[in-house]
């Protein structure tokens, strides 16, 4: 079934042959869940959570909360649903999202599309019962708000109860002034608002809490911010009590030579031409987090070696999400797999053994190449 679908969605425009797949998946017609046998122990526990693996749905697949156990069956250890605004909107004009196949990446402009948190609240309940995964709830403001900080606390004081962990998403170059959030200026005030809002819900940050109900936030960034922003943001994360940063999201940057059709319509680009320069920021802001912080890094990620390469820069976690659109549902099972195999050969049998081992992206990425190289030979 999978398979058909898989090859009528290549016929159709990138927003209907996503909402085919969301709906395959709420329904279960993906590929059945295979076990790893595997000695290597790919668990990873961050913010006093337990995450069977470190790979996970990045938000932006399942906006509406809609398909996250579906998507847990592909081997997803964790999925993050979203981005949630208080109110519902329906985004940008559409079309807002384009193919780059010749360059393996997407350009989306999508504006935070959302079904609003209270219908989502009623699919969180709806379905809460089978989740098998770590579930995240990633919000953000919406787009007409006169108060978007407030909106935040609104999202996260409704949505923290049904949700293993928050992430603030104030890096979608898609809604107006957004990325603003992310300066000094307004930084410590956002974070206090979703802060309050966490606990209007009845719970604590969990990096500072030691009661029972504790709810981790991360942070989700941009790509294109500079070291005097990063070092901002990682204190002030440190000292509002957040759990940890998500790095990064999509650039609203283009590198030389992208091609194809749609390579110059505006939005925000996803895929293998971030992969480099999202890694590159992760490893700056794990050198300036000193394991203060948890890590997930985002974007690119599409192959075991890229998910290994963003490990041994920093990252606790790894999420995708182009990938999964334009290669498939047994990509999750096959980036596990080798990143097993690569953790082998690099004489390691546990994650934590090999994170944060190379500190420069770049020799990290050519670490992981070599590995992956000789995995094929």
């Amino acid at each position: 079934m999978w398979s058909l679908l898989a090859k009528v969605a290549r016929y159709l425009p990138a927003e209907a042959a996503h909402r085919v797949a969301v709906a395959a998946l709420h329904y279960n017609l993906g590929p059945p869940p295979t076990q790893r046998d595997s000695k290597v122990d790919l668990g990873v526990r961050l913010a006093g959570l337990e995450f069977a693996n470190p790979l996970g749905l990045a938000a932006g697949f399942d906006k509406n909360a809609t398909c996250f156990n579906g998507a847990m069956d592909l081997g997803f250890a964790h999925v993050e649903v979203g981005t949630i605004t208080p109110k519902p909107q329906p985004g940008n004009p559409k079309p807002r999202v384009f193919r780059l196949p010749e360059e393996n990446a997407v350009i989306n402009r999508l504006g935070f599309n959302s079904q609003g948190m209270e219908v989502v609240v009623e699919n969180l309940c709806a379905t809460a019962r089978k989740r098998a995964g770590i579930l995240g709830v990633n919000v953000g403001a919406n787009k007409t708000s006169n108060d978007p900080i407030d909106d935040y606390r609104r999202a996260v004081a409704m949505l923290a109860p049904y949700a293993d962990y928050i992430t603030l998403n104030i890096s979608s170059p898609n809604t107006p002034g957004l990325r603003s959030l992310q300066t000094n200026r307004h930084l410590a005030d956002l974070l206090m608002a979703a802060l309050a809002g966490c606990r209007e819900a009845g719970f604590e940050p969990a990096c500072r809490s030691t009661e029972l109900r504790r709810k981790p936030i991360f942070l989700k960034i941009a790509p294109e911010l500079h070291h005097d922003d990063l070092a901002t943001i990682v204190e002030s994360c440190i000292e509002a009590g957040v759990s940890g940063i998500i790095a990064t999201n999509t650039t609203i940057s283009r590198p030389i030579g992208l091609n194809g059709v749609h390579a110059g319509e505006s939005g925000g680009l996803s895929g293998l031409p971030l992969f480099a320069a999202s890694t590159a920021i992760l490893a700056e802001v794990a050198s300036l987090n000193q394991n203060r912080l948890g890590l997930i890094g985002v974007g690119g990620v599409s192959a075991g070696w890229q998910a290994y390469a963003k490990i041994l820069v920093g990252a606790d976690l790894v999420q995708l999400y182009t990938g999964l659109a334009l290669e498939g549902p047994y990509l999750p099972k096959r980036i596990l797999d080798e990143l097993a195999v690569m953790l082998d050969t690099d004489g390691a049998t546990r994650l934590d053994q090999i994170k944060g081992q190379i500190v420069d992206s770049t020799a990290a990425i050519k670490h992981a190449v070599g590995l992956y190289q000789g995995l094929s030979k």
